[in-house]
């Protein structure tokens, strides 16, 4: 009897082309898109990855949840990806390290950027523990730094807290876009008030009342605010008495994840996920 071939259009794909074709997909989706990623993650504390144009990888602190942080990156990271440009530590406090552990077990960063406050014991202690075993540069920030983030966006280290958990100000710049991280207390509201406005966007902590004379310098065009710093007796603010001078306002807590993508010309931002 003789065997009767399918119609080409009929022939299945070998089997082991399926797992190829999903990772070609999977790749393909995630590809660079030659803009500027600033990702606010839904996470509890502190987390920002910074995706440059190019698609390098920079980890601003971490947050509390180590599991949630470790989802997050896997969300917005290729699942082939286990390198990052960097990973800057702004403060050892539980609001902010924890998550970052978690990403030093799943990613190898070229070099890690930390306050030279920070002390050796607990938490930092396994931090430093692993940034040793995986060989991770570590350098102690200091205000001027300057951290290429790749594809020509910029990090700046502009200022320093005092302290464990004192926080820092960053500048991240990629062409007309500028954003503002402040990422601690009153003292680097000073330090703050020496940049010129305006700015795309300012992170600034929730608990915190916002400085009237801060923010009529910077102008921010969108406010971020963020869990990372606490008081003892929070500002008690609604969402209407923080919209100073028209800026868009947003928190993880109500608009889940906040990310701020610019072309180099122009900055839009997209929240929900």
């Amino acid at each position: 009897m003789e065997e009767e071939s399918l119609p080409p259009s009929r022939r299945r794909a070998p089997i082991w082309l399926v797992p190829l074709l999903i990772v070609a997909v999977s790749a393909w989706y995630v590809r660079p898109d030659a803009r500027l990623h600033v990702i606010f993650l839904n996470t509890p504390g502190d987390a920002v990855l910074v995706i440059a144009p190019g698609g390098n990888a920079t980890l601003i602190d971490g947050g509390r949840d180590p599991a949630l942080l470790a989802l997050q990156l896997g969300r917005y990271l290729p699942f082939y990806k286990r390198d990052l440009q960097a990973i800057v530590l702004s403060g050892g406090g539980g609001s902010r390290l924890p998550g970052q552990v978690a990403a030093l077990a799943h990613y190898h960063p070229a070099l890690a950027l930390v306050p030279p406050a920070l002390s050796a014991g607990g938490t930092v202690g396994e931090w430093l523990r692993l940034t040793d075993t995986q060989r991770t540069p570590v350098r102690l920030a200091r205000p001027g730094d300057r951290l290429a983030l790749g594809g020509g966006a910029l990090l700046t280290v502009l200022g320093l807290a005092e302290g464990q958990d004192g926080g820092m100000l960053f500048e991240i710049s990629y062409g007309a876009t500028r954003l503002l991280l402040h990422m601690g207390g009153p003292e680097l509201d000073d330090l703050a008030r020496s940049v010129d406005g305006p700015v795309s966007l300012l992170a600034y902590p929730w608990q915190r009342e916002p400085d009237a004379a801060l923010l009529a310098r910077l102008r921010p065009q969108a406010i971020v605010f963020s869990d990372g710093y606490t008081v003892d007796e929070p500002a008690l603010l609604s969402y209407a008495d923080r919209a100073y001078n028209g800026a868009r306002i947003y928190h993880e807590k109500n608009e889940g994840t906040v990310e701020l993508i610019s072309d180099g010309q122009r900055a839009w931002i997209k929240t929900g996920e």
